[in-house]
């Protein structure tokens, strides 16, 4: 390890000691809440048997398949229905669509998948760990779990962006297959994860130090994922300063802050140089063709509502929803608006 990295490594130890520090206070107010709470949800209980899809590289993709349930008349589900394929961001895993797949499950044929070494996937390769993989894995699983028929792609965050690579380099597949879009809480570009933690620094520092110090910190994974255990007050900090616009249930918090922790921070590391390269905004005319759906928290900290704005000035007849004080977890705070959001959408498509 080199000098400059032994001295950002020791920066993101003592700020973690620092931070942790801070939030015992803290937690213990959220906790406070979470005694006050009338009910604990499950929001690892919605389960369908686990298929594995082999990527490209070999890679095993952990995906579960949610169908129609049956009309109590015994009807047949109407057959124009899209699958809805869904697919979550970083750091996170399937669950993240917890209150998207409670409120639909059985109207829709959904399908849910951990991307490359995420949740309960396969490690990928580190040459492997890029966007442009992801919408590779994207392609994969649509030939395997939706073989025929329409498709309706909804992303998180990275989901997004895995989207719009999909559509990037599969687009004869996206122009026959895929008849709508929902775009949450993503960007297609111009992503400066510096300005998370403070819009003052420069981003000629950020765009320098941010990746040299994740680098770093990657280098002591013993350490660094201790301090981001489930359950601990750096953990949780992250969770309830960073993805909420505003107080959040503890129980939601600590939700994140598990799906968080389960992530290696080698994991984060890898795929952390594609957000700063990013750049899909050439392929945005292409969702033009169908119906898209944008939404995006005001208070999102991550990936800012000007990055779903000039998404939506790019996609002729898009729909923008700006969620007034939601966060980048829009999918929990405003899960009803989302979910009503989301079904519009699947209507729009099933139209065409």
């Amino acid at each position: 390890m080199n000098t400059w990295a032994k001295r950002a490594l020791g920066l993101g130890a003592a700020g973690l000691a620092a931070a942790s520090a801070a939030v015992v206070v803290e937690r213990r107010v959220v906790k406070a809440r979470r005694l006050g709470a009338e009910a604990v949800e499950d929001y690892k209980a919605l389960r369908s048997p686990a298929i594995e899809v082999k990527a490209g590289d070999g890679t095993l993709l952990h995906a579960e398949v949610d169908e129609i349930a049956p009309y109590a008349s015994g009807a047949r589900p109407d057959p124009r229905r899209p699958t809805v394929v869904f697919v979550h961001g970083y750091a996170l895993n399937l669950d993240c669509w917890h209150f998207q797949r409670k409120a639909m499950r059985g109207r829709h044929r959904m399908v849910f998948y951990d991307q490359r070494s995420h949740g309960r996937s396969g490690r990928s390769p580190r040459e492997h760990a890029t966007i442009e993989q992801l919408g590779d894995d994207l392609a994969t699983v649509i030939a395997e779990l939706v073989p025929d028929g329409d498709v309706v792609l909804v992303g998180h965050s990275m989901g997004g962006m895995s989207i719009m690579t999909f559509a990037e380099r599969h687009p004869e597949v996206f122009a026959e297959r895929v008849r709508g879009v929902g775009l949450i809480a993503t960007t297609a570009g111009g992503l400066r994860p510096h300005r998370a933690l403070s819009p003052f620094i420069p981003d000629k520092l950020g765009d320098m130090v941010a990746p040299r110090l994740v680098t770093a910190l990657a280098n002591a994974p013993e350490l660094v994922d201790s301090a981001r255990a489930r359950g601990s007050n750096i953990g949780f900090l992250v969770a309830d300063r960073f993805a909420f616009g505003r107080e959040a249930p503890a129980t939601q918090v600590e939700f994140l802050d598990e799906m968080l922790a389960g992530t290696p921070i080698q994991v984060l590391a890898e795929f952390f140089p594609g957000f700063r390269t990013l750049n899909k905004f050439d392929v945005l005319g292409t969702f033009s063709t169908v119906p898209t759906t944008i939404i995006c928290g005001t208070k999102d900290k991550l990936t800012s509502l000007g990055h779903s704005r000039k998404m939506a000035a790019r996609i002729e007849g898009a729909r923008l929803l700006e969620v007034p004080d939601a966060g980048h977890m829009v999918i929990f705070e405003a899960a009803d608006l989302v979910n009503t959001a989301l079904e519009q959408l699947f209507t729009a498509a099933l139209r065409r």
